[in-house]
């Protein structure tokens, strides 16, 4: 017996606005809302083709699923934007049912944006990764969605894609995007932390083994994976477990046993890294760190201003893995006790009295008064180390309370030490720093002015970033100059100073700038600007 396609679309509006059905890619049938979802009424969506309907960057997505449906397995949801439609979206969930000659049925609904568009071959960044992440930890917390990592090495990617011609490499990474997204929930929570290895959140609706041969299928490459399930409970603790795991992952990849849940995946990753580290708590106790030395240039007379000191660790493991580790297990404040002190000796048994130096504390110790207590009587002290000493506030630890961390700001300010904001633009609270916290320098994020070169979107923020702390009487650092080039582009744009290999890499003691440029006139500051230690 027949049965009526429109009782068909009855029972897809349980979760759905519009059904379509596919053949060799092309809708074969369309019923309901069509013209409100995709902007085309039923007839004018018939005999086209299905990949084609959707924004060029989301087409490889698309191509993967349908690639891929013929397991019998859902595919999705995931939201693609529609192409030729602006900023519209939807949410797609693909199947194909068994003994239906080949035909894929989707179900279709109107959809808002899980978070910023992809590019073709585009992946989340990591910072990006742990964002959606976070939320969905939470929706999974109190809708009950189940939800695994997945850990994905594609055994060879790096090598393979060397041995290809520019346009291949492109698109190798556009048929590997698409395939790790479909794999995703959303079709957007997925990231790539090596060549080789990647990592998705997915709902647990199908067995890994599916996913690996459909990942294996779409890329011409072995892949291998392994799952760990998201237990329920606490964000937080979920969101550590998941950052210490990813490390892991893309330090030792799949070998081994790999671990059966995130929090094993933690508590193996913590033994690891604290091993590494040399036991960390030891190592700020008993000061088993240097530190090196960076100037920071004047870019009015070409001479170094300062220079920042920056921590090395005995193991010459990364610095800043070492410091957020000391930040999850509470040790940031012993450590950056212990800096604060090694500094004000060298500013104090400095015989010309001429040597000044910035020091990097994290936003969680400007947070606690006793810092200040700390550095007050560090400067009580050694007298002769006041005025030449410089606190960069880092964003590697989100201030808690804003307005306490001011009123410490201030009383550092007072003792005689200039406060700069590090890394502006980092973090995601550049901004509400600025306007909170009373200052004395911003230092630019890298990144930043590295696109003022190229005189970008980017460009364009930091020179407004520098008019704005100029009438702020804040004064401004550029970070990263490498070349005579963005050494004239930031002076150009009214930046006081600058760091970077330009003048000189990190060194075991302060030295003269590399390159001391000619004097420059100044730009014009306000009346009221402060002009101490110039």
């Amino acid at each position: 017996m027949s049965i009526d396609p429109r009782r068909l679309l009855g029972l897809a509006f349980a979760s759905a606005d519009l059904l379509v059905e596919l053949q060799s890619g092309r809708v074969r049938l369309a019923l309901g809302a069509a013209q409100k979802v995709m902007g085309l009424n039923e007839a004018g969506l018939t005999g086209q083709s299905w990949s084609d309907l959707f924004h060029s960057d989301d087409q490889p997505l698309m191509d993967a699923m349908i690639s891929c449906a013929d397991d019998g397995v859902r595919r999705g949801p995931v939201v693609l934007r529609l192409a030729g439609h602006g900023e519209r979206h939807v949410r797609v969930i693909l199947r194909a049912l068994p003994e239906n000659d080949g035909r894929v049925s989707c179900a279709v609904t109107a959809a808002q944006p899980a978070g910023p568009p992809l590019p073709a071959g585009g992946l989340q960044p990591r910072e990006s990764f742990d964002d959606i992440a976070n939320g969905l930890f939470e929706a999974a917390r109190v809708t009950g969605l189940e939800l695994e990592l997945a850990m994905v090495e594609i055994a060879g990617l790096g090598a393979m894609r060397e041995g290809l011609t520019p346009s291949e490499a492109a698109a190798l990474d556009v048929r590997v995007a698409g395939a790790i997204r479909a794999e995703s929930h959303g079709g957007s929570a997925a990231t790539r932390l090596s060549p080789d290895r990647f990592a998705l959140l997915r709902q647990r609706d199908d067995r890994p083994e599916t996913m690996i041969k459909r990942l294996t299928r779409m890329v011409s490459a072995d892949a291998h994976a392994h799952v760990v399930p998201v237990e329920g409970g606490a964000s937080s603790r979920a969101m550590r477990a998941l950052r210490y795991a990813l490390d892991d992952f893309l330090r030792e990849g799949l070998k081994d046993m790999p671990p059966m849940t995130l929090s094993e995946a933690m508590n193996r990753s913590v033994k690891r890294t604290l091993a590494r580290a040399g036991a960390l708590g030891v190592a700020v106790t008993q000061r088993r760190f240097t530190l090196a030395y960076q100037p920071v240039v004047s870019l009015t007379t070409g001479l170094a201003h300062h220079h920042e000191a920056l921590v090395r660790f005995e193991d010459g493991g990364s610095p800043f893995a070492l410091i957020r580790m000391a930040e999850e297990f509470d040790l940031i404040e012993e450590l950056d006790h212990a800096i604060v002190e090694q500094v004000v000796k060298k500013l104090a048994n400095d015989p010309e009295r001429k040597l000044r130096l910035a020091v990097n504390v994290s936003g969680r110790t400007i947070g606690n008064e006793t810092f200040v207590d700390h550095v007050g009587r560090l400067l009580a002290k050694h007298d002769e180390a006041k005025g030449r000493l410089i606190f960069e506030i880092t964003e590697t630890c989100a201030i808690d309370n804003l307005t306490v961390a001011n009123q410490h700001i201030q009383s550092l300010r007072g003792m005689g030490s200039m406060v700069c904001l590090d890394d502006f633009g980092a973090g995601s609270s550049s901004f509400a720093y600025l306007q909170q916290l009373s200052l004395d320098i911003v230092k630019i994020d890298g990144r930043y002015v590295r696109e003022l070169a190229d005189n970008g979107r980017d460009g364009a923020l930091v020179r407004r970033l520098v008019e704005l702390c100029r009438d702020l009487k804040i004064r401004t650092v550029a970070e990263m100059v490498e070349t005579v080039e963005v050494e004239d582009i930031v002076r150009a744009a009214g930046v006081d100073f600058a760091q970077g290999w330009l003048y000189g890499k990190p060194a075991d003691k302060p030295a003269p700038a590399l390159r001391p440029s000619a004097p420059v006139k100044a730009v014009a500051r306000r009346a009221g600007a402060s002009e101490s230690w110039s």
